[in-house]
């Protein structure tokens, strides 16, 4: 077990190695017959409210798979998978039948905790979710490749769907916290994102 990239795990398959399914760590998955899968491979308590936002944007039209962290008292990156780098085989049988992915992550606030960071390589609809957040009241950018967190490895579990192009959601860790506790605000963010990706 050798840490890259801040990361414990190189792999899931290393991380499935040390770890136990159902103590350590949960998986839920979800199918719909849908074509849009909505995936949070750093939820419960890796990436905080990242579940808790993935389950609202999918609500009972798309897709949903979480990779989970159950234990509170553990440090997320002890559990944390580079999107690029993260193969659990149920996600990828989810991703790998979908027409459209949307990743939901969790980033540090550095000097702002209230901006959504929209990347990934599906453009066009990186550009009508970043207009529809800032459409129902939330600041949101679009990540360009070669920035930070940008989704636009060609790997990243967002990118892994049929057309082999997503959309990655990097929400502060701040609005996370608002999200979490405020059911309305989490319903606005989350309503304003499905209309933006179209309920198939």
């Amino acid at each position: 077990m050798k840490p890259t990239n801040k990361d414990w795990y190189e792999s899931f398959e290393a991380l499935s190695a040390s770890e136990l399914e159902g103590v350590d760590f949960r998986i839920v998955v979800t199918a719909r017959p849908s074509s849009v899968a909505i995936v949070a491979p750093h939820g419960g308590h890796i990436e905080p409210h990242t579940s808790e936002i993935a389950a609202a944007i999918a609500a009972e039209d798309f897709s949903l798979y979480l990779f989970e962290g159950p234990r509170s008292g553990r440090h997320h990156r002890e559990l944390h998978v580079t999107s690029d780098r993260f193969a659990e085989p149920r996600a990828l049988a989810l991703v790998q039948g979908a027409q459209m992915v949307l990743g939901v992550h969790g980033r540090e606030n550095k000097d702002d905790g209230e901006t959504v960071w929209v990347g990934g390589l599906d453009f066009a609809s990186r550009d009508r979710i970043v207009a529809a957040l800032i459409g129902a009241g939330f600041a949101a950018v679009a990540r360009q490749p070669g920035q930070t967190l940008a989704g636009a490895a060609r790997n990243n579990i967002c990118n892994r769907c049929k057309i082999r192009k997503g959309v990655q959601l990097e929400i502060p860790r701040t609005l996370r916290d608002r999200l979490g506790g405020d059911a309305v605000l989490m319903t606005t963010l989350a309503e304003a994102v499905a209309r933006a990706i179209g309920v198939t």
